[in-house]
């Protein structure tokens, strides 16, 4: 029997989620709430959104769905798996409890200090005065989170004094993001890398590592954003890496989660730096990472439906084998972004870049308007090559990206600069 699956959420993310599934011989139909224009070639897309927990679950029941795969953390934060679950539905994703470990920034370093695993040292405030104390005092630069959910804006590294006392004055007076907490951490220095693991309790799964990019602009220069491109593998970081990674810092924090009676079941995303003391986390995030999802899904030649079944329903997980191909990718986003920008522009070129083969393009911001694809977030496509070496990948990249004939789009030609291919 085939299986109806609902994919929760509209973005890159997602679009590579649907692709994986659409690869599973077991998954028949696929609906997406919402999708988006990319999305609707692979499932059908329902007009609801990630936060709509129990409009979602009565969609889930009228349409006798048989898996839900939750993608963004806002619906993962609004407790969507509690709902589900409470309905006797099947749902990947951590319930509202274990999402903490993304939702606050201050709980997951409080869980690292517990259960001794590596990260920057910290101090969180709520009150402005004291904040700007602390920083004035410190070193420089120093990093400032907020402590809630800001749509991967709300990371910001002042080089001076004057700068972090503005980003403490938006977080904790003009209250940018929200009522909330900042977490103040010391700068550390080194190449990061995303290390994502389905996880089941205190099961720990590894996926293939990946690297994304931040910074909106060449040189890794220019503001925060989303991510702006991403490979799988990366070849700056060993295996011997990956394994201390993995013994010391994910499957502890996975024990540390059930032992403080939030276990944690789905993707735990752990954002982490190789530095001159060893690998240190940066951030955990209770879902897949985007765009790293993009080039990492590519590379899994199991099937996918049969991973996420076997989380949802604590059964033994099958193996779960990696490609050796590299994939690469760039995030085409609307002029403007991390910042204010336009949206319908018309995108064109796509069919013939996905025809070059060993070509994927996940649409990550876009919509149909009167039968034509268009702009409508600030990250717009992300276009992956893969290859038998970085090299290779790249250039099947770029070439595709070279045919999308967009008036509002730029992207970062440099992906990968770190390991010489740029």
């Amino acid at each position: 029997m085939k299986h109806k699956v609902l994919v929760v959420g509209g973005g890159g993310r997602c679009h590579a989620i649907v692709d994986a599934l659409s690869r599973s011989p077991k998954v028949g139909k696929i609906y997406c709430a919402p999708g988006n224009a990319g999305i609707a070639a692979q499932a059908e897309c329902v007009p609801l959104k990630e936060t709509q927990t129990e409009a979602l679950r009565d969609f889930a029941k009228e349409n006798d769905i048989d898996l839900t795969v939750v993608g963004p953390e806002v619906a993962l934060a609004a407790g969507i798996a509690d709902v589900f679950k409470a309905a006797g539905l099947r749902i990947f994703g951590p319930d509202k409890a274990a999402a903490t470990i993304e939702s606050s920034k201050d709980f997951a370093k409080r869980l690292m200090d517990k259960y001794n695993v590596p990260t920057a040292a910290f101090r969180t405030f709520e009150d402005y005065a004291g904040a700007v104390e602390y920083v004035r005092n410190g070193k420089f630069p120093v990093v400032l989170k907020y402590d809630g959910l800001a749509a991967g804006k709300g990371v910001v590294i002042p080089e001076t004094f004057a700068e972090a006392e503005d980003v403490l004055k938006d977080m904790l007076l003009d209250d940018k993001f929200g009522k909330g907490k900042v977490v103040v951490e010391e700068f550390l220095t080194g190449p990061e890398f995303s290390f994502m693991c389905f996880v089941d309790g205190k099961d720990v799964y590894p996926m293939a590592i990946s690297q994304d990019h931040k910074r909106a602009y060449e040189g890794d220069k220019g503001p925060n954003t989303g991510g702006m491109g991403a490979y799988s593998p990366v070849p700056l970081i060993s295996d011997e890496d990956v394994e201390y990674s993995l013994e010391k810092i994910m499957k502890p924090v996975a024990a540390g989660m059930v032992a403080e009676g939030c276990p944690f079941k789905g993707v735990l995303y752990g954002g982490l730096m190789k530095t001159p003391d060893g690998v240190k986390v940066i951030e955990f995030n209770c879902r897949f990472g985007d765009p790293e999802t993009e080039v990492v899904l590519p590379r899994l030649e199991s099937d996918i439906y049969d991973i996420f079944s076997a989380v949802s329903d604590n059964t033994p997980m099958p193996e779960i084998k990696w490609s050796d191909d590299v994939t690469i990718g760039f995030v085409m986003a609307s002029k403007g972004y991390p910042g204010s920008y336009d949206k319908g522009f018309e995108i064109d070129g796509i069919e013939e870049a996905e025809a070059l083969g060993n070509v994927r393009i996940y649409h990550m911001g876009t919509a149909m308007k009167d039968g034509r694809i268009v702009t409508s977030g600030g990250r717009v496509l992300m276009v992956v090559g893969s290859g038998p070496d970085l090299k290779a990948a790249r250039e099947k990249a770029l070439k595709a990206v070279s045919l999308i004939r967009c008036d509002n789009l730029f992207w970062r030609n440099d992906i990968g600069w770190r390991c010489g291919v740029s």
